[in-house]
């Protein structure tokens, strides 16, 4: 929210490196550009991905929330020390009158050392919990005068629930479990049905098991977006690259050791076992798509050993240390082996996902497709939102359709859907124009001087 608040107003603050002013740098939807093609004169020719189609501008929706800390949101930002002094001094005053909702907290699911914050919890049953989130949505929808509302978990990762049958297996067990007041229906699970049914798209950004089958059945059943699982921000992002990049250069990972130590309250939340073990799971599985794309290099079964650690150490609070080896075999029995140290700054590079993950999923609730040849229907994207995947660290797809976690395969589907709603062809890399003698002839005949290599259209 301070982001969008510091955009909205053309915040500027100092620094000791100097005056810095408000940006959405790091947010794909809202930084990046996208090659729409070549001039006549063979120049490539960018746009800002923003600007490709009408979206949402995060300086102009309403933010709100629930929290299981009442903290109000000017000390809160003052507590997470992750924003510069001098910029906090200004957003104060916009932040210091907005106080979270109370949320629905079951201390089962996190870490017992979250209990000293939860001053602002609902109570009654689970169903009444499940109520009251769905009262909440539609008084922020009517008191803000919206046309539509996206939820997106951005709490405490909890541990993974168990699935079991007639408990969350189909939708219909899991509404009939939550009225009765199942002890295996997490908050996350309860935030997810509420949003269904009220039919707002719904966000996992946490790695836990949110959507259990039974949330996936009601998602398809209402017709719902629900996308997920946890942020992919620093050291997963650079993971899905450089294997990536190993394997489609015929190098053979086979030794990935990733070890990171931060001090925010998320750190401090997955030093307990449970809620640790699901942030394990999300990582580790990150690499699975690219190794099995290679059969030159590995056996069906055969995996790198991929090794995941994380640590709490309060002192570096926000900035998060990732420290990786990648250990490769290459040609004739050699070895290669890669170390990088990242140094993240987890909220500042989290939050930006947040702004594309609602950019992109309200903009997906706006796009219809009819197939050719086909019974001339439109129909809307699956509710399993696979094309948000770019942002998430373990992709949730529908059943039969691939995970792919390649970082640049993610960015291209999501590229080539706003081309297709342009009515432009899907992108490709092969550059033909350039390849053929008889081509650069006609391009040199349309150019009788170069501009600069590059042209941009604002």
């Amino acid at each position: 929210m301070e982001g969008a608040i510091a955009n909205k107003l053309g915040l500027t603050w100092n620094t000791k490196e100097g005056t810095k002013k408000a940006n959405y740098w790091g947010s794909v939807m809202m930084a990046s550009t996208v090659k729409l093609g070549n001039d006549a004169k063979g120049n490539s020719v960018y746009t800002p991905m923003k600007n490709m189609l009408p979206m949402v501008d995060p300086s102009e929706v309403v933010w709100g929330g629930w929290d299981i800390n009442g903290m109000n949101l000017g000390d809160a930002m003052k507590r997470s020390s992750v924003l510069d002094y001098d910029l906090q001094q200004k957003l104060y005053p916009h932040m210091k009158d907005i106080k979270p909702l109370p949320s629905v907290y079951f201390p089962d699911f996190i870490a017992a050392n979250q209990s000293d914050r939860a001053d602002n919890v609902l109570t009654g049953s689970k169903q009444e919990q499940m109520e009251q989130i769905r009262k909440d949505i539609q008084n922020f929808k009517k008191k803000n005068k919206l046309d539509k509302v996206l939820l997106l978990w951005t709490a405490n990762t909890e541990r993974f629930a168990s699935v079991e049958e007639g408990v969350n297996d189909t939708a219909e067990d899991l509404l009939a479990s939550i009225q009765r007041d199942e002890a295996e229906i997490s908050a996350s699970t309860i935030f997810a049905v509420a949003s269904i049914l009220e039919g707002c798209t719904f966000i996992n950004g946490s790695p836990q098991n949110t959507f259990v089958p039974g949330v996936v059945e009601l998602a398809r059943q209402k017709k719902c977006f629900i996308a997920g699982d946890d942020f992919k921000s620093g050291q997963t992002k650079m993971k899905s690259v450089l294997v990536d990049f190993l394997v489609s250069a015929g190098i053979k990972p086979v030794s990935i050791v990733s070890y990171n130590h931060l001090g925010n309250n998320d750190g401090k939340n997955l030093s307990a076992p449970s809620q640790f073990r699901s942030k394990e799971i999300s990582k580790s599985n990150v690499v699975d798509d690219m190794v099995a794309s290679n059969r030159t290099l590995f056996e069906e079964d055969e995996h790198p050993d991929h090794v995941v650690v994380i640590k709490y150490v309060p002192y570096v609070r926000d900035s998060k240390r990732a420290m990786d080896e990648y250990t490769s075999e290459i040609f004739m029995g050699g070895t290669n082996t890669i170390v990088m140290h990242n140094t993240c700054e987890d909220s500042l590079l989290a939050t930006p996902l947040i702004y594309d993950l609602i950019i992109l999923g309200e903009l997906c609730e706006r796009i219809h497709i009819k197939k050719d040849g086909g019974t001339n229907e439109w129909e809307s994207f699956h509710p399993v939102l696979s094309l948000l995947s770019y942002m998430l660290k373990a992709p949730l797809v529908p059943n039969g359709a691939p995970v792919i976690n390649a970082l640049f395969t993610q960015r291209q589907a999501i590229i080539n859907v706003m081309r297709a709603c342009l009515g432009l062809a899907p992108d490709n890399h092969m550059t033909l124009e350039h390849r053929l003698q008889s081509s650069l002839d006609e391009l040199a005949k349309k150019a009788a001087s170069r501009p600069s290599k590059k042209a941009r259209l604002n």
